[in-house]
C-alpha cells in the first residue's frame, strides 16, 4: 500500500492506493468515510503510473508506483501523513479510499486524562490549603467590600464613657454605652479600647476574625481613627460587652477550677470533689481555647501573645474567647509581620521567639503574599508558636503551684536547663516534688497518662515537633469528658496516635545538605536541588526586601475610617 499527494492548480488531494490495481469484480464495501467509488483509469499499458479520480470532484490524485526511485516517493508521502497527524483506521477503510480531515471523527467534549485530573486536584488543594489562597482573595475583594457598605458605623459623639476596666502598654479599656437609647440593654452595653500603638493592626485583625471565625474572639463592632488637638490621634475600637472575667482572674482563685464549673458547664456535676471532677473542667477549658486557636490558624492569623490575661469568658455563649490581637500577624497577606521583629510575653513565649525564620523576606504585595502563603506556612508552621503558649496554660491549670508569675519564671528556667524536655524536667523535680506538683502529675496521669502525653506534644523545643490545634482537638484526651475509663475504641485510637507521631529532628537538617563525592547519586541530586533552592530563596528575599524599602505607607490602613 502507498500514499501520495498531487497538487494541480489550486486543488489539493490526499489519498491512499495499492501498488497493484484491485480486481474490478471486488465485492468489498465502499469506504464509510467518503461513500464514493474510486474509478481506476490506466494511462498506458507499458506505464506503471495509475491515475485515480473521483466523480463529481475537481481535485485529482496521482499515484505513482514506479520501480527504483518510487520507494523514496512512497516513504516521503508516508512521512507527510504522519507529520500532519492523519490517522489511517485500516479496520474501517479500504485501500484506495481518499481521506479528508473534515471526515475524521471529532471529540464530543472535554477529555479527562489521569495527569489532568491530578493537576486539577493539586491546584484545588493548593488554593484551599492553610491559610487559604482562594478564601483569602474572596475575603479581601468581596466580603470586606460588602461589609464596609452594610456594617453599622459609630462616632465619638455616639459613645458615653463609663467604668475603666484596665490599662496596658498600648491602650486603655473602658466599659461604655451608646448616647442614643438602644433598643435593648445588650446592644448598648459595649467595651471601648483607646489604642495609641498597634491600633490599626488590631482593627484589621478583628475585622478579619469577624468575617472568618467570629466565635474565636470577642464580638467586634467597629473601629476608627479619632484625632484631637490635645491628645493627638487615637484608634477607638468597640466590642460588645461579654464579661470581665479573664482566665488569669479565675486561675488566681484558690477554688479553681471549681469556681468556673457552673460557668462553663451550666450546672454542678454530680461527682465528689477530686481529680476526675477537676480534670473534666480543665478539659473543657482547654478544648474551648484550642477551638478558638484553630479558627485563627485556619484563616492565617497567629496571635503571638496567648496567655491567661488574653482569654476572656463570654457570659452569653459560656465559652472562653481570645482577645487583644494587637500583636497578631496575618500571614495570609503579611500584615504586621516583620522578619526580625517579635512581640511577645517572655513568660509564655516559645523558645524560638520568631513565628517564622528570620531569613523569610518581608511581605510583598497582598495578592503575591496570598498566592505564596501556603508554601511559607508549610515551611515554617508558625501556628506552633501559639501551641507552646497554650501548653504552658494547660500546665498552669494542672499545677496550682505554677499559677503565679514568679513560679512560672522559675519553671521556665528549669525547663531551659533541661533543654526544654518535659520528661527530663519531671524526672528532676518529681523525687522532691511538693504536694501541688504531685497533684498535678496525678491529674495528668489519669487514664493511662493521656493528659501528660498531650502536654508533652504541645511543649517541645522544635516547632515542627509540636502538635497543631486541629490535631490536639482530635487527641484522645478529649474523648473522655469526665468518664472513669476509656472505651476499647478510644484506647485503639490512642495507640494509633502514638504510632503515627512523627519526629522531624532528622528532616530539619536536610536543608543544609551539600553534594559529596563519595555519597550516592540520589543523595547528591537531592543536595543539589536543595542548594539551588537556597540560592533562589536568598535572591527572592533580597528582591522583596528592596521592594519593601520603597514602600512608605501601609496600604491596608487606608481602609480605617477617620474622624477629624
Amino acid at each position: 500500500m502507498a500514499a501520495t499527494v498531487s497538487a494541480r492548480g489550486v486543488g489539493v488531494g490526499v489519498g491512499l492506493t495499492k501498488l497493484h490495481p484491485p480486481h474490478h469484480n471486488s465485492n468489498k464495501p465502499t469506504s464509510p468515510f467518503l461513500g464514493k467509488k474510486l474509478l481506476i483509469k490506466p494511462t498506458s499499458e507499458s506505464s506503471t503510473t495509475t491515475r485515480i479520480s473521483i466523480s463529481r470532484h475537481k481535485r485529482s490524485l496521482l499515484v505513482s508506483a514506479m520501480g527504483g526511485g518510487g520507494g523514496e516517493l512512497i516513504d516521503a508521502v508516508k512521512d507527510l501523513f504522519l507529520g500532519v497527524g492523519v490517522g489511517l483506521p485500516c479496520t474501517v477503510m479500504e485501500c484506495g479510499d481518499i481521506i479528508y480531515r473534515s471526515t475524521l471523527p471529532k471529540p464530543n467534549g472535554l477529555t479527562l486524562t489521569a495527569p489532568g485530573a491530578v493537576l486539577a486536584l493539586s491546584a484545588l488543594s493548593y488554593l484551599w490549603a492553610t491559610p487559604g489562597v482562594a478564601p483569602g482573595f474572596f475575603d479581601m475583594f468581596v466580603l470586606a467590600f460588602v461589609e464596609r457598605i452594610f456594617r453599622p458605623t459609630y462616632r465619638k459623639d455616639d459613645i458615653v464613657l463609663g467604668k475603666k476596666l484596665g490599662e496596658g502598654a498600648f491602650g486603655v479599656v473602658y466599659r461604655v454605652s451608646l448616647a442614643k437609647k438602644p433598643s435593648s440593654k445588650k446592644e448598648g452595653d459595649l467595651v471601648l479600647k483607646k489604642a495609641t500603638e498597634y491600633g490599626a493592626v488590631e482593627i484589621w485583625m478583628n475585622e478579619r476574625v469577624r468575617r472568618a471565625c467570629a466565635s474565636s474572639c470577642a464580638d467586634f463592632l467597629y473601629g476608627f481613627l479619632e484625632s484631637s488637638s490635645k491628645k493627638g490621634s487615637e484608634y477607638w475600637l468597640l466590642w460588645r460587652y461579654e464579661g470581665e472575667a479573664t482566665l488569669a482572674d479565675l486561675m488566681q482563685s484558690k477554688e479553681f477550677p471549681y469556681n468556673v464549673e457552673t460557668m462553663i458547664l451550666g450546672e454542678v456535676q454530680n461527682m465528689p470533689k477530686g481529680l476526675d471532677r477537676e480534670n473534666k473542667i480543665i478539659q473543657t477549658i482547654l478544648r474551648q481555647l484550642l477551638f478558638a486557636l484553630d479558627g485563627l490558624h485556619s484563616t492565617g492569623i497567629v496571635h503571638r501573645d496567648i496567655k491567661p490575661q488574653n482569654v476572656i469568658f463570654s457570659e452569653g455563649s459560656r465559652t472562653f474567647k481570645i482577645i487583644d490581637l494587637g500583636a497578631a500577624a496575618d500571614l495570609r497577606v503579611g500584615i504586621n509581620y516583620i522578619p526580625k521583629e517579635f512581640l511577645l510575653d517572655p513568660r509564655y513565649s516559645a523558645p524560638e521567639q520568631y513565628i517564622m525564620s528570620t531569613q523569610t523576606p518581608s511581605a510583598p504585595s497582598a495578592p503575591v503574599a496570598a498566592a505564596l502563603s501556603p508554601v511559607l506556612w508549610q515551611m515554617n508552621l508558625p501556628d506552633r508558636f501559639d501551641i507552646y503558649s497554650t501548653g504552658l496554660i494547660f500546665l498552669q491549670m494542672a499545677f496550682p503551684g505554677l499559677r503565679t508569675d514568679s513560679s512560672l519564671i522559675q519553671f521556665n528556667r528549669q525547663l531551659k536547663r533541661c533543654d526544654y524536655d518535659l520528661v527530663a524536667w519531671r524526672k528532676s523535680v518529681e523525687p522532691r516534688a511538693t504536694a501541688d506538683l504531685r497533684k498535678g502529675f496525678e491529674l495528668l496521669d489519669l487514664d493511662g497518662g493521656i493528659g501528660w502525653e498531650l502536654l508533652t506534644s504541645m511543649v517541645r523545643y522544635k516547632a515542627r515537633q509540636r502538635i497543631s490545634a486541629k490535631a490536639a482537638l482530635a487527641h484522645p484526651y478529649f474523648d473522655r469528658e469526665g468518664l472513669l475509663v476509656l472505651s476499647f475504641m478510644q484506647n485503639l485510637r490512642l495507640q494509633l496516635f502514638r504510632a503515627t507521631q512523627q519526629d522531624y529532628s532528622e528532616a530539619a537538617n536536610w536543608s543544609e545538605m551539600e553534594p559529596k563525592k563519595k555519597s550516592s547519586a540520589q543523595r547528591n541530586v537531592l543536595a543539589s536541588v536543595l542548594k539551588l533552592q537556597r540560592k533562589l530563596v536568598r535572591t527572592l528575599n533580597e528582591s522583596v526586601d528592596e521592594l519593601n524599602r520603597r514602600r512608605k505607607s501601609l496600604w491596608w490602613s487606608r481602609w480605617i475610617p477617620r474622624e477629624e
